[in-house]
């Protein structure tokens, strides 16, 4: 069933939207093309394949997926959507909202999907209480990263709050180690500030401010407070840090070049790929003053209305499989994240993940789960961009005192709603 359109565009370009994929044929677009996301996007694709079906891969490079969603955007306003892509956060709800999505209501419900995944995350998939996505997987972002050979060192201990993380990171600045890893982009400085606000002011501050974007919140002397605290880590960075990309930050880490890096989990798989062990080579504990807290990431499937039998069957194949635990494990061990699905057997999963599971459940119930900022889940892309550039110019220069910071930061995002 196709989603009522809500807008004039959305009727415009319904009409465009073409018969889609042969009988039985599934086309993916996504832009796993990684080797780790590569092999599980081919081990969907086996999967679907021997249900009977033809998987057409779209594979477009791009690990942010800005060159995907425009060639999505290109395809869907020409006619030819694909009967699947990789989107996430609200732009599921703005893909629904012009009417391309199609509902997965008899999948979900025969699979029990309400029950397999917490709320917060279901409710990102849903759009007017309808599923129209599937999510992939669960990455959590506020992660510190830490290389225990510095710190014994250094005679320090890991920070558990953004005071100790100062004083920690004096003391390992002074004995010659970069505190810091950090590559100074838009989005790892977002990733960071994230990190903070929630360190700082809580989950219930973090919500208010980067979900509800309340002008109050944002211009309180406790978002003053916390884009001080931000700005004083810039000091701990290295002088290098302008344009790196994150792996190579985390491979200061693993080198023994930086003692910590705020980072999702994907930097998991660096450390993997370097052979190095969780708990002995490297260490994986929330970031400061959040070990209560989860700021989540979710790769996910939005489908896209096509027509033909063979075609919807197909579709809603790929959608059961996507949750089903054979995929969602050999995805997420390959990924560095946690299954979306509750409930899923731990065994091949390290001690991070174990951790990243049991928290994720927690904070699920106590209210402690928040979508992040930094990676599209709380937030619309034009006020993402906005804070971007308030938080990125804040951090990388000194022309703006916390409290001009702070009341840019809450213009920029009024006028970018």
């Amino acid at each position: 069933m196709k989603l009522a359109k809500k807008s004039v565009l959305g009727v415009a370009l319904s009409g465009l939207i073409s018969l889609g994929a042969q009988a039985g044929n599934v086309e993916v677009l996504h832009y796993w093309t990684s080797g780790g996301e590569a092999k599980s996007a081919a081990v969907l694709k086996q999967l679907l394949e021997k249900e009977g079906h033809q998987w057409k891969d779209f594979a477009v490079a791009g690990g942010g997926g800005e060159s995907a969603m425009t060639v999505l955007k290109s395809r869907a306003v020409s006619g030819n959507p694909p009967s699947a892509a990789q989107i996430k956060g609200l732009d599921i709800k703005e893909w629904a909202d012009l009417g391309f999505l199609t509902q997965l209501d008899a999948v979900a419900e025969s699979a029990g999907w309400d029950q397999l995944l917490p709320g917060v995350v279901s409710d990102v998939m849903k759009y007017d209480g309808h599923y129209v996505a599937v999510p992939v997987n669960v990455h959590r972002v506020n992660w510190l990263w830490a290389n225990p050979e510095i710190f014994q060192s250094v005679g320090v201990d890991i920070p558990k709050t953004w005071g100790e993380f100062i004083e920690v990171a004096d003391k390992i600045k002074d004995a010659g180690y970069v505190p810091l890893a950090h590559g100074g982009q838009a989005w790892q400085d977002a990733t960071v500030f994230e990190a903070v606000v929630l360190g700082e002011g809580g989950a219930e501050f973090y919500h208010k401010a980067f979900v509800e974007h309340d002008q109050a919140t944002l211009t309180s002397p406790k978002m003053v407070e916390i884009l001080a605290t931000f700005k004083k880590l810039r000091n701990y960075i290295d002088s290098d840090s302008a344009g790196r990309d994150w792996n190579i930050a985390t491979s200061m880490v693993i080198n023994g070049k930086a003692a910590m890096q705020i980072m999702g989990d994907w930097a998991k798989g660096e450390f993997t790929a370097a052979g190095k062990k969780p708990g002995t080579d490297y260490l994986c504990v929330a970031a400061p003053g959040t070990s209560n807290a989860f700021t989540f990431n979710i790769d996910s499937f939005a489908m896209f209305d096509v027509k033909g039998s063979g075609s919807k069957e197909a579709q809603a194949d790929l959608a059961r499989l996507i949750m089903e635990p054979q995929f969602q494990e050999t995805f997420n061990l390959n990924k560095g994240s946690i299954p979306a699905r509750l409930g899923m057997p731990r065994a091949n999963f390290d001690s991070c993940a174990h951790t990243s599971m049991d928290d994720f459940v927690a904070t699920s119930k106590s209210g402690g789960l928040v979508p992040s900022m930094a990676h599209g889940m709380s937030t619309t892309s034009a006020v993402q961009g906005a804070i971007y550039d308030v938080v990125t110019n804040y951090f990388n220069s000194d022309s703006l005192s916390a409290e001009q910071a702070a009341d840019k930061l809450a213009r920029a995002i009024k006028a970018a709603i």
